[in-house]
């Protein structure tokens, strides 16, 4: 593989781990990668404790929304070359098929969202989703794509997921 690449982050509601992944990405991998994120059951909204953890690490929250998986199913859409479920609802569902078909990876992370408690305990709740993504996208781009071949490159980001 070599070139310019494609992630597609995915979750349920696309509101807050696939939205933080794709800033994560954004930021970290140009320009040899474009990131986007989206949902099976988007919630139509960004939460803002998510916004927030992307603000104070300042990246861009520009242009970030809520959005469906179908955007990127279609013929005109771009071709993913990889695509992550981050929580454990994306990675059972039956996903559509991805024109030319990406490599897939499940890195599943606890949800922040369903964290019931304290303002504070709400918020270590995003910042801790935040590190496990930063961390993995940071070891994903640590990668070297062009030397490794498909299996390798499966083998390595099934791993990443475990960690």
């Amino acid at each position: 593989m070599q070139g310019h690449y494609n992630v597609l982050f995915l979750c349920t509601g696309n509101s807050a781990r696939s939205i933080m992944a794709e800033a994560i990405l954004n930021r970290k991998g140009l320009p040899v990668f474009t990131a986007y994120s989206a949902g099976s059951h988007p919630a139509g909204f960004v939460r803002p404790e998510a916004l927030k953890q992307i603000e104070l690490s300042r990246m861009s929250t520009k242009g970030v929304r809520s959005k469906s998986w179908d955007e990127f199913a279609k013929p005109d859409a771009p071709q993913m070359d990889f695509v992550f479920t981050v929580c454990d609802n994306a990675a059972s569902e039956v996903c559509p098929i991805w024109p030319g078909q990406p490599m897939t990876a499940h890195w599943g992370i606890p949800d922040p969202a369903a964290v019931k408690g304290s303002p504070d305990q709400i918020d270590r709740a995003f910042r801790d989703a935040f590190m496990i993504l930063d961390r993995r996208i940071t070891l994903f781009l640590s990668l070297p794509l062009s030397t490794l071949d498909r299996l390798a490159i499966k083998k390595e980001i099934d791993r990443i997921g475990q960690q």
